[in-house]
């Protein structure tokens, strides 16, 4: 965060606390939802033996998978954006 190596500010560990709350929170409301997707039928309809025990299974590796790509892709992006220069402002070209 700090281009000058010293120690953060309070505004800098809140923002860098709620980008990982953010991250945390969509990241496991996407998993949900893609395991929801990709397991539901499995749970909801009579399906043939084989779709009931492989639907159930893509979910569980899916799910994971995703939520660990999501959290590093936000807080990846959070760590490259350009902040602005006045907590609370945006930047002009905004």
């Amino acid at each position: 965060m700090t281009s000058h190596g010293g120690r953060r500010t309070q505004a800098e560990r809140d923002a860098i606390t709620v980008e990982i709350g953010y991250a945390l929170c969509s990241a496991a409301f996407a998993a949900a939802v893609v395991f929801g997707a990709v397991a539901g039928p499995a749970l909801l309809f009579d399906l043939p033996d084989t779709a009931e025990r492989l639907l159930p299974g893509a979910g569980l590796v899916l799910a994971p998978v995703l939520f660990a790509a999501r959290v590093v892709s936000v807080l990846v992006r959070f760590r490259t954006a350009d902040q602005p220069s006045q907590p609370g402002r945006t930047s002009p070209d905004s």
